[in-house]
């Protein structure tokens, strides 16, 4: 069974950085992808970035294309998702999920396309 685990969540100024993670455990082999989500209060999950771990290959989505950075690091079984230059509307829990396949980087995969997630770690940004 595949489990996920994040953290790295917290408090932080508008203009600043976090990084929150999110450990893979239950699967072998690198042949699939990790997403990652946010849901704000009040408003729908959204699919913010998204990374083939076996090449790095990656998507971000124009919300937050030129802030945030998703790497993975194989030995850990870690994926991590780098966010610079919060803004108050960056605040949401962020989710990490697994997708048991690859996925062509042009755009996001569905959110019912991944098949565990893990328990969300939140994010707030204050001004």
């Amino acid at each position: 069974e595949v489990q996920l685990v994040e953290s790295g969540g917290g408090l932080v100024q508008a203009g600043g950085s976090l990084r929150v993670s999110c450990v893979v455990s239950g699967f072998t082999g690198d042949d699939y992808a990790i997403g990652w989500f946010r849901q704000a209060p009040g408003k729908e999950r959204e699919g913010v970035s998204c990374i083939n771990v076996n090449d790095g290959s990656s998507y971000l989505s124009a919300s937050v294309e030129g802030r945030f950075a998703i790497s993975s690091d194989n030995a850990k079984n870690t994926v991590y998702l780098q966010m610079n230059s919060l803004k108050p509307e960056d605040t949401a829990v962020y989710y990490c999920a697994f997708l048991d396949s690859l996925f062509v980087e042009t755009s996001m995969p569905y959110t019912y396309e991944f098949v565990a997630w893990g328990q969300g770690t939140l994010v707030t940004v204050s001004t």
